[in-house]
């Protein structure tokens, strides 16, 4: 009787990883990328902008209940959202742009998967220690004092930052310091304490415990990242060449001996705990940190840096056979990333071009189509339409509305007495319009004839225009 074959599990239980303290240029590089990177996001939301007395000082605001974004002196509407539709084009470009330069850099060194779990795994250092005795305390069945003490600490520090990490995210939606001041004193709308509790619960758990199982399991990016690569991206891999036959270091050893001495240092340091020595791996995140640690070894043994080392498919041949590898720069500089940037740089240009074409206010005209006309008293045709005015200035404005067709028509705009109004900073307002054939013209009113309307602001500066359909009797 044959045994039954037991189906493959599709997801691994989780070995904690308790990465080892490195320095090098590249622990070094992602310290600065976590400050910047942690700064823009933390202080972002105080910076103030003098936009006047009808709008909000905030530089950056996602302004939900009026349906607009302000970035610094740009105000985005609703209408406008292929601004927002095209920076994120731009990101999705440069994504690809990066990936097939030097594969998952943004991973490594950007990603707010790394940034904050980079950020908890440094508290937890802070309070438990490196490495060993981090396992050490992961190992101890009995829940002693110190073991409590510690890991208190470090989930209340974490909690901090997970709280702090929900509050600055509700800060980008309402006024920061207004916002503070309400959610201290317990008045800010319940929507701001879910959407901080809701943030606060998930940065807890995704950079405290969750950590690399996001990057293998959640993030789509590493099934993907493989079409955006080739031979010729540069990425972490190990010169097995060079480093194999490994073994531990001996001066006299008689068989020979690569460089590689198995001190397990690349493996200790690896957020993700992978070992780089066994080739390219999905859940390798490119961060670098094994390059940091192997040259720290090699130096420290007397080997050229390098084992370890941002290289490309494409330079293992020659590498091999003793030949130094081709520039980064011919890497970096290929048909693929030079399409990449021209793409990227084509849809900056466009967005760049349509903020500073864009008109100061917007106007849309509707024909009232119940009735499609009425005839008046004299015999005279009146049309009806509603048109929606939005003063994007940043004060009161007077337009004046006018009317352009092939056949003679009169203008009158409801509740005014003249052909003018007033519509304040920053809001749309709705008027009611009748454009009226006076009795005689029946002749040249067709079924339907084309109108023009044409606003123009009081000072003349700005002037747009919308197209209608004028409702006749027809001949």
């Amino acid at each position: 009787m044959t045994k039954p074959v037991s189906a493959p599990k599709l997801f691994a239980a989780r070995e904690p990883v308790f990465p080892r303290r490195v320095s090098g240029f590249f622990r070094n590089l992602k310290w600065v990328i976590m400050v910047i990177t942690l700064g823009i996001y933390y202080l972002t939301p105080w910076l103030r902008w003098d936009r006047g007395a009808n709008l909000p000082d905030q530089a950056v605001l996602v302004d939900m209940a009026n349906r607009r974004f302000f970035f610094f002196w740009i105000e985005i509407w609703p209408h406008e959202f292929y601004f927002v539709a095209g920076l994120l084009i731009m990101a999705g470009l440069g994504l690809f742009l990066f990936t097939s330069a030097l594969g998952r850099v943004w991973c490594g060194y950007a990603c707010p998967q790394t940034v904050w779990t980079d950020l908890f795994i440094l508290v937890e250092r802070w309070v438990e220690g490196d490495r060993n005795a981090r396992l050490r305390l992961h190992r101890q069945k009995n829940w002693s004092f110190r073991k409590l003490r510690l890991r208190t600490t470090k989930t209340v520090l974490w909690l901090l930052i997970a709280l702090a990490t929900g509050g600055a995210w509700v800060f980008y939606f309402a006024d920061a310091p207004t916002l503070l001041r309400d959610l201290v004193s317990g008045n800010a709308h319940p929507i701001a304490y879910t959407s901080m509790a809701i943030l606060t619960a998930t940065t807890f758990w995704f950079g405290g415990y969750a950590r690399e199982q996001i990057c293998i399991y959640a993030c789509p990016w590493p099934r993907i990242q493989a079409a955006m690569m080739d031979e010729d991206t540069l990425t972490v891999g190990y010169r097995d060449w060079r480093g194999e036959p490994r073994g531990k270091l001996k001066a006299n050893a008689e068989a020979p001996q690569g460089d590689c001495i198995d001190c397990m240092a690349c493996v200790n340091v690896c957020p993700m705990g992978i070992d780089i020595r066994d080739g390219q791996q999905m859940e390798c995140i490119t961060c670098a940190l094994c390059i940091d640690a192997c040259d720290d070894v090699m130096d420290r043994i007397g080997k050229p840096r390098g084992l370890i080392d941002y290289l490309a498919l494409s330079d293992e041949p020659q590498e091999r056979a003793g030949t130094p590898p081709r520039p980064i720069w011919q890497h970096i500089l290929r048909v693929r990333t030079l399409v990449y940037t021209a793409l990227w740089s084509a849809v900056g240009i466009l967005l760049v071009v349509a903020l500073f074409m864009r008109s100061e206010f917007d106007v849309t005209v509707a024909p009232v189509r119940n009735p499609t006309f009425v005839t008046l008293s004299d015999g005279a045709i009146r049309n009806t339409y509603e048109l929606r005015l939005r003063n994007k200035f940043a004060e009161a404005k007077e337009f004046r509305v006018e009317v352009k067709a092939d056949v003679p028509l009169e203008i009158s705009l409801e509740g005014r007495d003249a052909n003018t109004m007033v519509v304040p900073a920053d809001s749309t307002q709705l008027q009611r319009v009748y454009l009226i054939a006076p009795k005689g013209t029946e002749g040249a009113i067709t079924e339907l004839s084309d109108v023009r309307f044409w606003i123009a602001d009081s000072t003349g500066d700005a002037r747009e225009h919308a197209d209608s359909v004028f409702h006749g009797k027809g001949q």
